[in-house]
């Protein structure tokens, strides 16, 4: 008999799992509480899921606002790292993870239980970052994960599943895609996107225009920033929260932050994902640009290692680490330099900075001039080129 008597499932009101909770019923002999986050995934999706969860067999569910924590604790010092996964993928999936993972762990020791259940497949990323989490939250709890136990392979057989169980699903057989949204981005896979020899077509993408349909005119955006942080968009103040949503609506509609890439998964394959982050790629662009101006030369690539090391640990699951806290301790260190006003020009899918000023900005016109000055004598810069390349110099003699 199973030793499991509540288990707390991270819930979506989805297909997968509105069948994980009968089956955790059937199979563990145990009470299924359900536990929402909601990440800014839209009411959309979160209409009517409590309700759902009681009809999939749920004895109660939580649903958790989590949007502010999310996007002030792990999306901005995040972005303070400059992190960027293999150079293109902002993180959006990744970033929700730990938050979900400690909320759902907060649930578990509210109501009790005695173990922790998601509906993570074998083949993803996330089975690996909602487990690494729960082990350093929560290392006594069992996990169960369906996917990797039930003899159910198909979206036919979980439908047939709720049917013979007369539980309700608005699910259909037929999933073209499958997705995942946050306040921060929308992510889409499978369909047609499993052959990387495919453009995407426009049902792929449900939050950004195409640069095709964008306006015709450039839109201008002001933001603030203050020691590595947006506090205000267009001059008006706000949370971080805010900032992004607000961002989120001023660029979708001019087709920024579509993306489109082959990733290196944790477990060792590659997928292809499809990514939308308009409002997040607008920060990333404005945080960049204040660096280019209060960052030195020795400063801005130790942030890109930094940035590099940051990317893996998140997209691999490792919020609750030391390491984690290392990182950031720099990230917050280079940041405290970070204070200016960028202005961003958004125009048919792209984002430039265009106008950039900061108090801590090491730029310096008198220096930088193609011009006359007083203030750089050009001859100088023959020593400095003779000791910068003498180990060049001694290298090509010794070979003679």
């Amino acid at each position: 008999m199973s030793s499991i008597k509540k288990v707390v499932l991270a819930y979506s009101g989805g297909l997968d799992t509105s069948a994980i909770v009968p089956w955790l019923k059937e199979n563990y002999g145990c009470e299924v509480i359900a536990f929402v986050a909601d990440v800014g995934q839209g009411a959309e999706e979160l209409e009517g899921v409590e309700a759902k969860a009681i009809a999939s067999g749920a004895s109660e569910c939580y649903v958790v606002d989590l949007k502010d924590e999310m996007v002030s604790d792990y999306i901005y010092p995040t972005l303070k790292t400059g992190s960027i996964y293999e150079g293109t993928y902002l993180l959006g999936t990744s970033m929700a993870r730990p938050i979900i993972a400690k909320a759902q762990v907060e649930i578990a020791r509210k109501v009790g239980a005695d173990a922790l259940s998601h509906g993570c497949t074998g083949k993803g990323n996330d089975q690996v970052r909602f487990e690494s989490c729960f082990a350093a939250l929560a290392p006594d709890l069992k996990v169960i994960a369906p996917w990797r136990e039930w003899d159910l392979s198909s979206r036919e057989s979980l439908l047939d599943y709720l049917a013979e169980r007369n539980i309700p699903c608005s699910a259909s057989a037929t999933k073209i895609y499958s997705r995942d949204a946050n306040a921060w981005h929308i992510s889409h896979e499978g369909g047609e996107l499993e052959d990387p020899w495919c453009q995407p077509s426009d049902q792929v993408w449900t939050w950004t225009n195409s640069p095709e349909q964008a306006p015709n005119e450039p839109e201008y955006v002001t933001l603030n920033v203050v020691e590595g942080e947006v506090v205000a968009v267009n001059g008006e103040t706000l949370k971080p929260y805010d900032c992004l949503v607000k961002l989120n609506d001023i660029a979708a509609p001019h087709g920024v932050g579509r993306v489109d890439i082959v990733e290196n998964r944790l477990v060792g394959m590659k997928s292809r994902g499809c990514y939308e982050t308009p409002g997040g790629t607008v920060i990333m662009a404005a945080l960049q640009a204040v660096d280019e101006l209060v960052l030195d030369k020795s400063s801005r690539k130790w942030k890109e290692v930094l940035g590099g090391e940051f990317s893996h640990l998140v997209y691999d699951g490792r919020w609750f680490t030391p390491l984690k806290d290392s990182i950031l301790a720099a990230a917050e260190s280079l940041s405290k330099l970070a204070t200016g006003e960028i202005v961003l020009k958004l125009y048919k899918g792209q984002v430039t900075a265009v106008q950039k000023k900061s108090p801590n900005s090491l730029y310096s016109e008198d220096f930088a001039t193609f011009g006359e000055d007083d203030v750089y004598d050009q001859s100088h810069a023959e020593g400095f080129i003779r000791l910068f390349s003498l180990s060049s110099r001694i290298s090509a003699l010794t070979k003679k």
